[in-house]
């Protein structure tokens, strides 16, 4: 698929927005790109959705709006026009459309300052967000078993989040469930945990599938961190040098070993 105006756009909020996801397509095979920033770019758009008003009311009518154009991809009805809308309705199929509901029921959380009620409701945000979009990702590109995607996506989704605490703190939210140093502790073995059975399952996630999952080359690293030196989450300085950043991605993206 040629890059049009809506994809040249698309590439150019993915950049702007998500600079670790476009270097991952950037490092990804030309042809696997336009699949891969149609959906980064929407999950750009539906992560901002709730934080667009402090009216809480605006903010659902923003998040209701992406879920909408899943219904519209999903049902096979005419997509609004919209520049991440439009191509990806042309990318997408309408069972992985299917998705966009459970991301925007996530994404709900993020609105309102409430904690998650247990550790099930964590989870199911952290698999209908990182997972369903890796999924999303993943399926459109080559054959996977979705359990092992989800798997890679859980861990990375949490070392995501653990790199996101301050911020949300400084937002007024609650992340964690037990923000205590074992807490945070505890939550990265289990990422860490969740990516090593996705990697004992390999074989199961074709190699053109396999261009998705590059975004998360950091998360075994990060979730290491985390483990040896929880402190490190409260301050915000989880993550590598520049250096080893690049060359992390680059070695994974020459082996197609995610």
């Amino acid at each position: 698929m040629l890059f049009d105006a809506d994809l040249t756009a698309c590439a150019e909020l993915v950049q702007k927005g998500d600079p670790d996801r476009f270097l991952a397509v950037m490092a990804a095979p030309v042809q696997a790109r336009p699949q891969l920033f149609a959906l980064y770019a929407f999950n750009i758009e539906l992560a901002r959705a709730p934080w667009a008003s402090q009216e809480s009311m605006i903010a659902e009518m923003r998040v209701q709006w992406w879920r909408d154009v899943g219904a519209e991809i999903a049902e096979g009805k005419p997509v609004r026009r919209h520049y991440v809308a439009t191509p990806l309705a042309r990318l997408l199929t309408p069972e992985l459309a299917i998705c966009f509901d459970g991301m925007a029921e996530a994404r709900r959380w993020d609105i309102y300052k409430d904690p998650f009620e247990d550790d099930a409701a964590f989870d199911r945000y952290i698999n209908r967000t990182s997972g369903s979009l890796m999924w999303m990702a993943a399926a459109s590109l080559g054959a996977a078993e979705e359990a092992v995607v989800r798997d890679f996506g859980y861990g990375a989704g949490v070392a995501n989040w653990l790199r996101a605490i301050p911020e949300l703190e400084a937002q007024k939210r609650i992340p964690l469930l037990d923000g205590t140093l074992e807490g945070v502790q505890a939550l990265a073995c289990k990422g860490l945990k969740s990516i090593k059975e996705a990697r004992r399952r390999r074989a199961e996630v074709s190699k053109s599938a396999g261009a998705a999952l590059l975004s998360g080359w950091q998360a075994e690293a990060v979730l290491l961190q985390a483990i040896r030196e929880p402190e490190r989450v409260a301050q915000g300085a989880l993550g590598q040098s520049e250096f080893r950043r690049r060359a992390g991605l680059m070695r994974r993206a020459v082996t197609r070993r995610w």
